[in-house]
C-alpha cells in the first residue's frame, strides 16, 4: 500500500517527525480509516528511503498514542479513533497553524490590533470565496463587512492573538 507521505532531507525537521506528523494527519483526517493495515517497517522505511529504525520508531510512538496496534506476525493496523480525539486534533491543528502565522507577523512588526484585522480580513475573504460576493480589502473600523466580525466566532480571534502560557508572545 503507498501511503502519500512527502519528506525532504532539507527541510530542518528531523525526517521521523516529517513522517510522524503526516501519518498521523492521514489517519486523524479519515483518510486511512480503522482497520487500514500499514506498510511493514521495511517496506515503509524503502518507500520513503529512510531507515528502518526511524520507522519503527513512528509507529511506536503511533501506537503509544494509541493511533496504531500492531499484531504479532499480522503488522501494523490504523486504530480506532473516537470522534472526540479527531475533533480534538481537528482543532489543535487550525490553532497550531494560526499561532505560527501570528507569530510571524509580530516578526516583522504587526501589532495585535492589526492582526486582529488581517484575520479578521482573511476570514471574510475565504466565508466569501466562490460566492461571487466582492471583498472590501480597506482597512479600519469603518469598514462594514469587517467592524464586529469577531463576535461571529469569539474564541477564535482571541485564542489565536493571546500569547502562549509563560511567553511574550513575541517569539
Amino acid at each position: 500500500m503507498h501511503i502519500p507521505i512527502q519528506i525532504s532531507p532539507d527541510n530542518p525537521e528531523p525526517l521521523y517527525h516529517q513522517i510522524q506528523v503526516q501519518l498521523k494527519e492521514l489517519i486523524l483526517s479519515g483518510h486511512l480509516p480503522e482497520g487500514t493495515l500499514l506498510p511493514s517497517i521495511r517496506e515503509f522505511a524503502k518507500d520513503l528511503s529512510c531507515s528502518v529504525i526511524t520507522i519503527r520508531r513512528v509507529y511506536q510512538d503511533l501506537e503509544n498514542e494509541g493511533i496504531l496496534r500492531t499484531r504479532q506476525g499480522t503488522g501494523t493496523f490504523v486504530a480506532k479513533v473516537g470522534t472526540v480525539t479527531r475533533e480534538q486534533y481537528r482543532k489543535e491543528a487550525v490553532v497550531e497553524a494560526m499561532k505560527d502565522a501570528l507569530r510571524s507577523g509580530l516578526r516583522v512588526g504587526c501589532t495585535i490590533e492589526e492582526l486582529k484585522q488581517l484575520f479578521e480580513e482573511a476570514l471574510l475573504e475565504i466565508t466569501n470565496e466562490g460566492q461571487g460576493t466582492p471583498v472590501n480589502r480597506q482597512r479600519g473600523t469603518d469598514n462594514p463587512e469587517i467592524k464586529g466580525s469577531t463576535t461571529e466566532v469569539p474564541g477564535l480571534a482571541k485564542a489565536a492573538v493571546e500569547p502562549e502560557e509563560g511567553g511574550s508572545g513575541n517569539e
